[in-house]
């Protein structure tokens, strides 16, 4: 290990390596909180001849790298390996270049989600990409987990929104993918086999991203609706009434909103309670014109019995407090031990999945004292059940997961969904993989790894057991 640390600090400096008890406790484990492990080190590269270098210098010791981001994960994919190195990508967090006239932005996989929102809106364009955690997320790590958000929508996921990557892989070899087309059609389109691998096949350095026009106008609105069917309904017809302008149509159940009040100690918008709410967001370019076609399109959803209530926010303050609501999963960690699920499923089954999850949690642990949470992008197939494992009785919490997992992906799998539908798989929900995945897939993907990765070095254990 001297040699090895020798090596290591030849590339990196003493202000890009940290050793033993010098890791921050921060980078011992992901916003999962699952089974932390400190690393040998803590690798900081400022930049990717370093990040090269110095996966040269561990392929060559036979060291395994955890590529870090900002830790915001919550399938434990950045929770690093004992006998291994972490490496963080927080040094590298540049905005290089913003290209309005061919709506482009390239950046450091270590600049923030927020970041590059900031330098998208300073030329009057809009990135694609928006989390709760945007202050903290990375964007190597959106990239390497492919984040979806809360405006798929419109935009996509984070696949939709990457002309362009710089990797390096386990030996340190640099791919070079940096070009500013839609169209390039010259065979294997290399960038999209890092997009979505968690760090297991090479590790983001660089991103050149696609821009879109920023709106000119934007109408949030809180809906009270009766039932999970009206949701639908009501999505529906706001896709007819605003086609390709509808950003965010995110759903709530009522022991989500209930718990997100408590926890900011707010009151609701509305007067009267109801078993769902969504947070709608459409934009356009007349502020006057798009609000009185939201206000007639949401009359005429209450005529048909879809809706219940409405509130449209009458500023952006108003509009902000609203999306606060939504944004609760941020305080997970702090306010209780989530198990969280992140899955996707046909539309027209979400509502009655959701409720026989429900139903079989409560049938096996009666008593539970905390509420099971239910959110999702409904217009994208995505629903997130949060469970606290503080009320399930077991040894320890890794029994508890199992325990509830076992329950949940079952169900999935019976419903034909998937079991990670924008958190990636990581260590926590490798072992249901095979609900998602066929033999022949999974066959696939190990034979990617093998040619990319033979010595299984880069995050070794997500995704997949070799």
């Amino acid at each position: 290990m001297d040699a090895f640390f020798a090596e290591l600090r030849a590339v990196l400096g003493d202000k890009g390596l940290r050793i033993g008890e010098d890791v921050p406790q921060a980078n011992h484990t992901d916003w999962s909180g699952h089974t932390p492990a400190r690393p040998l080190a803590l690798l900081l590269p400022a930049g990717t001849d370093e990040v090269s270098r110095a996966l040269r210098v561990c392929h060559a010791h036979r060291v395994p790298v955890t590529p870090q981001g900002g830790l915001t994960g919550m399938a434990g994919g950045a929770i690093p390996a004992a006998d291994g190195v972490a490496l963080s990508l927080s040094r590298m967090n540049a905005i290089e270049s913003v290209d309005a006239a061919g709506a482009t932005l390239q950046a450091q996989a270590g600049a923030t989600l927020h970041a590059v929102q900031e330098a998208a809106r300073e030329v009057g364009m809009l990135f694609g990409v928006d989390l709760g955690a945007r202050g903290s997320c990375q964007i190597g790590g959106n990239i390497s987990t492919n984040a979806g958000g809360m405006e798929v929508l419109q935009y996509g996921m984070m696949r939709e929104q990457v002309l362009g990557l710089e990797v390096v892989l386990a030996d340190g070899t640099v791919l070079s993918m940096l070009r500013p087309m839609i169209k390039n059609n010259t065979g294997y389109d290399l960038k999209h086999w890092f997009i979505g691998a968690e760090g297991t096949l090479g590790i983001v350095t660089r991103a050149l991203l696609r821009l879109r026009p920023a709106p000119r106008s934007r109408a949030t609105a809180l809906l009270g609706l009766p039932n999970y069917e009206a949701s639908l309904a009501v999505l529906n017809r706001l896709q007819q009434r605003f086609p390709g302008a509808l950003t965010s149509f995110e759903l709530m159940w009522d022991d989500f909103y209930d718990t997100s009040l408590s926890w900011l100690q707010a009151r609701s918008a509305m007067a009267e309670k109801h078993p769902f709410y969504a947070l709608i967001a459409v934009v356009g370019n007349d502020a006057s014109v798009l609000a009185d076609e939201l206000q007639e399109t949401l009359g005429d959803a209450m005529e048909a019995g879809d809706l219940s209530d409405a509130v449209v926010a009458q500023s952006e303050a108003q509009a902000a407090a609203l999306w606060r609501v939504r944004e609760a999963p941020a305080e997970f960690p702090v306010r209780m031990a989530p198990i969280n699920f992140d899955i996707s499923l046909p539309m027209p089954q979400i509502g009655k999945v959701a409720q026989a999850c429900i139903e079989a949690l409560r049938a096996r642990w009666p008593n539970l004292a905390s509420p099971i949470l239910r959110f999702g992008h409904i217009g994208d197939s995505n629903l997130h059940i949060t469970v606290n494992a503080r009320d399930i009785p077991a040894s320890s919490r890794e029994e508890a997961d199992r325990q509830v997992e076992d329950i949940v992906y079952g169900i999935v799998a019976q419903a034909g969904g998937s079991i990670s539908a924008e958190h990636g798989i990581g260590t926590i929900k490798r072992p249901y993989l095979s609900a998602s995945r066929t033999p022949a897939e999974l066959a696939a993907m190990r034979a990617l790894k093998q040619a990319l990765d033979p010595l299984n070095l880069l995050n070794p254990g997500k995704i997949l057991a070799l």
